[in-house]
């Protein structure tokens, strides 16, 4: 059996509970107290995105469900660095699907903003994205479509359920590898559609598009 000195490290900051004793450190050369595990990134507050809104203040209705328009986002990744944006609803699971040149926030944030603003008010109340850069320019976001952005805790995919399911689906007609700046918009359009009309088990088998239309009559 074999024991790497990492895990060594480990038990001996366990037991002190994350801070080595200080009878421990006067063996050390840097005599620090804490320490990173190797290959871990050091957090110096640089690179975040500013004025981050927890989605823990998000509204508890957006929680619930219960008022459609509060969405769920996130980019879909091709090949080549290529993707598309994805947008699912909340209480009805209805899908947008919106073409994006590049991944910089700049671009992301206007082609969401252009997508948002063509739906009506009433559509328009939350959007709970992932910490990922391209969501820098949510401010701008905000003030183009007045949708507030919440973001999820890190590594935390599940607080994204209905977009990460729908992300899922859409590997039947976009599989891993399919370079996605050669789909076109209409194509986009297309596949979202049939998702819409794709009847699902958590709405009693009623289809997103049917949903939707039943709360804005």
């Amino acid at each position: 059996m074999r024991i790497s000195h990492e895990a060594i490290y480990r038990s001996l900051f366990i037991q002190s509970r994350g801070v080595l004793k200080k009878e421990l450190t006067v063996h050390l050369r840097t005599k620090r107290q804490m320490r990173h595990a190797k290959g871990a990134k050091t957090r110096t507050g640089q690179g975040q995105i500013l004025d981050m809104v927890s989605i823990r203040e998000r509204p508890a209705e957006a929680e619930d469900r219960a008022i459609p328009g509060h969405w769920e986002g996130d980019l879909l990744t091709g090949a080549n660095d290529t993707h598309i944006a994805t947008l699912v609803e909340r209480h009805s699971r209805f899908t947008m699907l919106v073409k994006v040149t590049r991944k910089d926030s700049a671009t992301v944030v206007a082609a969401l903003a252009k997508q948002i603003r063509r739906l009506p008010e009433a559509l328009r109340r939350s959007l709970t994205w992932d910490q990922g850069k391209e969501m820098a320019g949510h401010k701008s976001f905000t003030i183009a479509t007045d949708v507030e952005v919440y973001f999820c805790d890190p590594r935390s995919p599940w607080q994204r359920g209905s977009n990460e399911n729908t992300n899922g689906l859409l590997r039947q007609y976009l599989p891993r590898g399919t370079n996605l700046a050669h789909i076109s918009q209409n194509q986009l359009n297309a596949i979202a559609l049939r998702l819409n009309q794709r009847p699902r088990k958590t709405l009693g088998f009623e289809t997103p598009a049917d949903r939707l239309r039943a709360v804005l009559r």
